[in-house]
């Protein structure tokens, strides 16, 4: 339990005693000032309003915070407990007590959501290299399953393969029509594969263009792919399963890894569609419609309240779950999916293994053919719920999906399933140019250059790792001459990668980014090498003092005692230090709220926030010339404690610290 969570159990105890009241929610704050308090809980306005209700008589809310502060003030770990404003109740805690419980081994979390959680991100059509936006999905997604993890769930993670659709689609009737290359031909391409798939995708759509009836090529090469057999077929198969190997190479690059690959082609070729088809008729989800632009359709029922409503209704086509050529939408294979995410078709997929990381980890992937099924792959789907991480365009065809499997499975696991939404992600005209893209005028002067795959317009995430790692070389190589070549390159990955997902996970996911190259990469501010950068001041701390030949473990906490460190907390540098601990020690509570929002984000800024105060902790105290045995012991249980914080936020958010910068 974390320490908001025990207090907020203390002042509920109190409520319930004083009062014989059971408050469900207990709201807590975090005063903007140290001597305002530890934790103020303005329950006080609340139980007046139910108190009155029950007598019929006002009720002064700073007599209630009054009574309840009496029983709390005996509480363990409590200092002292006031009273504030109308009727605030300010908690101030005991600083010793809490030290030295902030100093030894963290407390697990208690998993709040129980059961196996299903994470779906990145999700890129296999049909070409992934860029940059395609990176804010990924990680978005590997941030959210490394939060629920650090917060005691246990996460399945899923990278859905859209292997039928209308990308990998035309991919095909690019080999095929365009560069008119047989399968084996296109075997022997030895460059970078995704990369030659990315020019060929913009070449289809000028194909198209030029000639709308070749449009049926992309009809007829969808329906073979919906077969399942076939020379298009196998060729698509080959073509997105080597696309999806450059795509898994991309995303190791920044620390990203999944369990289990499944395969659109296998939903429908396992009859998983079918089964969950009929299920939606039975149930009623879906009807025939037989008039209309949508006639011959098989389509969501719509709630009347959003026949009335002229956005869902310019969305209309989102709830076609079949089309009237018989091809299912995405909005129908997803149901399926989610179907089978939930347990709820008895059914399975064959399993065989993909990929194996450098830690031995497999990322399984689905197959229709019993006679790869590996008998040892883990058990996938069958979970207690779902988060998938799509972008906010897809926000209706999700609300459908979602529709869909309540139609057929409505309880409490589907209600707390969510789509996470995020917005994309543009570049600055500085980046884009950088990248070695012309830019017209009108486009300089813009704040932001959005990507169009079917323009080819876009940076490819292999590019931007590339730039970034070749900047922080030279940063790094200028900075420290005396590491060899291999050294070198390590600790500018690291600062590379850092940058990257700090810069992608800073904002909130309803928030729309442009990525600078400068602003990513810069030491300080808010950013990845920032953060980095006082772990690295913490780690040579402990260097020095080692070299100094002063044994940390001498300087043992335990050493010294309750009272000589309530004396070290006292007066104004008593509270700069304790503002530190205190901040260091609410990751816990910080990471609890972030699982809530499901927002990467609230780690994010509170790493930043750690950072600051650390440096002016480093700035401002000395230890290694600190003459007090009692006051450094001290300082260097703040240090640890910092540092442990920091660099468990750091892994949260998949960024890891070099040794030096």
């Amino acid at each position: 339990m974390t320490m908001q969570e025990t207090m907020r159990e203390r002042v509920r105890s109190a409520i319930n005693k004083v009062f014989d009241i059971d408050l469900a929610e207990i709201p807590a704050e975090v005063p903007p000032r140290t001597e305002l308090g530890d934790l103020a809980f303005p329950v006080a306005f609340e139980l007046a309003k139910m108190l009155k209700a029950a007598t019929g008589q006002k009720q002064n809310p700073r007599e209630i915070a009054t009574r309840l502060a009496e029983e709390i003030r005996s509480s363990e770990g409590v200092s002292r407990v006031d009273v504030a404003g109308a009727g605030y109740l300010n908690v101030y805690l005991d600083r010793a007590a809490y030290l030295m419980k902030a100093a030894g081994e963290p407390e697990p979390i208690t998993p709040q959501l129980g059961g196996k959680i299903i994470v779906e991100h990145t999700s890129v059509n296999p049909n070409k290299a992934a860029h940059i936006g395609h990176l804010r999905n990924a990680v978005l997604g590997d941030t959210t399953v490394r939060m629920l993890r650090a917060a005691g769930e246990h996460v399945e993670v899923q990278n859905y393969i859209d292997n039928t659709g209308v990308q990998v689609a035309d991919v095909v009737v690019g080999f095929k029509h365009i560069e008119h290359k047989t399968l084996a031909e296109i075997k022997a391409i030895d460059e970078k594969f995704d990369y030659h798939c990315w020019d060929l995708y913009a070449q289809v759509g000028q194909f198209y263009e030029e000639d709308k009836s070749r449009l049926q090529l992309r009809i007829d090469t969808l329906h073979e792919l919906e077969r399942g057999e076939g020379e298009t077929y196998e060729m698509a198969d080959y073509i997105s399963q080597r696309v999806l190997g450059c795509h898994l190479e991309t995303m190791v690059r920044v620390g990203i890894k999944y369990d289990v690959l499944p395969r659109e082609s296998d939903v429908l070729h396992l009859n998983i569609w079918e089964k969950a088809f009929k299920l939606l008729k039975e149930r009623g989800a879906i009807e025939l419609a037989t008039s209309g632009r949508l006639a011959g359709c098989w389509v969501m029922r719509a709630e009347e309240e959003e026949d009335k409503d002229d956005e869902a209704n310019e969305h209309e086509t989102d709830k076609v779950i079949v089309r009237s050529n018989g091809i299912v939408t995405y909005t129908g294979k997803d149901i399926a999916f989610h179907l089978w995410k939930l347990g709820q078709l008895d059914i399975d997929f064959y399993y065989k293994p993909f990929y194996t990381y450098a830690d031995k980890h497999v990322a399984w992937i689905t197959t229709t053919d019993p006679s790869e099924n590996d008998p040892a792959h883990p058990q996938f789907g069958s979970s207690a719920a779902y988060f998938n991480v799509i972008d906010i365009g897809q926000s209706y065809p999700q609300h459908y999906v979602k529709l869909g499997v309540m139609a057929v499975d409505h309880d409490e696991r589907v209600e707390r399933s969510a789509h996470l939404a995020y917005e994309k992600v543009a570049l600055t005209p500085a980046t884009v140019e950088q990248l070695g893209q012309r830019l017209s005028e009108e486009d300089r002067q813009r704040g932001a250059i959005g990507m169009s795959g079917r323009k080819g317009l876009g940076v490819k995430i292999d590019d931007l790792i590339d730039m970034l790692e070749s900047n922080a070389l030279v940063e790094v190589a200028n900075r420290h001459p005396e590491l060899n070549d291999v050294e070198q390159n390590e600790t500018a990955h690291k600062i590379a990668v850092g940058a990257l997902r700090y810069f992608l996970l800073k904002f909130t996911r309803n928030s729309i980014i442009s990525f600078d190259f400068k602003e990513a990469l810069a030491f300080d501010g808010e950013t990845g090498p920032y953060i980095q950068y006082s772990v690295v001041r913490a780690n040579s701390i402990f260097r020095k003092l080692a070299d100094a030949g002063i044994d940390v473990t001498a300087d043992d906490l335990a050493a010294v005692s309750r009272e000589r460190i309530a004396e070290l907390f006292q007066g104004e540098a008593g509270d700069d230090l304790w503002s530190l601990v205190y901040l260091a020690a609410r990751l816990p509570d910080t990471l609890r709220s972030a699982v809530a929002a499901l927002e990467p984000a609230i780690i994010a800024k509170w790493a930043f926030q750690i950072a600051q105060r650390f440096n002016v902790f480093y700035h401002n105290y000395h230890i290694l010339s600190e003459p007090d045995s009692a006051r450094r012991a001290l300082l260097i249980a703040i240090t640890s404690i910092a540092r442990r914080q920091l660099i468990a936020a750091l892994d949260v958010l998949g960024i890891d610290a070099p040794e030096r910068m």
